[in-house]
């Protein structure tokens, strides 16, 4: 039999592709201590929705809208957001959404709404219409979500945008011990039934904003049930967030 032929040894890593790897190494994981595991078994035991919080970002949109201004909310859904602003704000509303039957809600809510895809993008709308156009809970569930980031920016004057990060510890332990894709509370989806379609990190979305000079003025971070100002760390901690932007 022929002898099989030495398998030859990698190469050392060059100080250079060394800097590379650690420069792509999440910052927020300088600070990981020991006790994360424990976290994890702790909040497996005690796994429950916060209902107080289901809606956590409409407070701070209806306080951060200025009085009387134009808004247009993105996937609106039934219109909740928009009816509380009309209420709170008296701002000029304007919702788009494609579920015929949260169009049907909205109409009820006496929302003014669009039924049309966003994916379809916003041709329909001159730049600088609205003072703000809100994406609440929906860039992730979009086929070309960056054509909509863009879209938003042109078509208003400040951005609003929510989203679940899915850099969360507990996400990347569940995928890490379990081998699944992961289910929270506030995302109780199977990979078989999830309308999450573009899955992202908080980091993920501050480097596209870095690329496209997008400006982030302020941002929130929901962790425990609490909301509070984001911080550096929070693409480990924030299981969602919410930035303000503008171009």
């Amino acid at each position: 039999m022929p002898k099989p032929r030495p398998t030859p040894s990698s190469p050392a890593l060059t100080p250079r592709e060394w800097r590379q790897i650690v420069e792509r190494l999440d910052p927020a994981l300088r600070h990981l201590g020991q006790d994360w595991l424990d976290r994890y078994r702790q909040a497996l035991r005690t796994r429950r929705p916060h209902p107080a919080t289901e809606r956590w970002q409409d407070d701070l949109i209806v306080r951060a809208v200025r009085p009387g201004a134009s808004v247009l909310d993105l996937g609106c859904g039934s219109g909740e957001l928009l009816a509380e602003l009309v209420r709170r704000r008296n701002v000029r509303a304007q919702g788009i959404e494609l579920d015929p039957l949260e169009v049907i809600k909205c109409v009820e809510r006496g929302v003014p709404v669009f039924q049309c895809d966003l994916d379809q993008g916003l041709q329909g709308f001159p730049a600088r219409a609205f003072d703000y156009v809100v994406l609440e809970e929906t860039l992730q569930t979009l086929h070309r979500p960056l054509v909509v980031l863009r879209e938003m920016l042109r078509v208003g004057r400040e951005g609003i945008v929510s989203f679940p990060n899915f850099a969360w510890w507990r996400v990347r332990l569940s995928l890490m011990l379990e081998g699944r894709m992961p289910e929270t509370e506030r995302l109780p989806y199977r990979w078989y039934d999830t309308p999450n379609i573009h899955l992202f990190t908080l980091r993920d979305f501050l480097d596209w904003a870095r690329r496209e000079h997008v400006r982030i003025l302020r941002g929130f971070a929901y962790e425990d049930g609490r909301v509070r100002p984001l911080r550096e760390d929070d693409n480990l901690r924030a299981e969602e967030a919410l930035l303000f932007l503008r171009r």
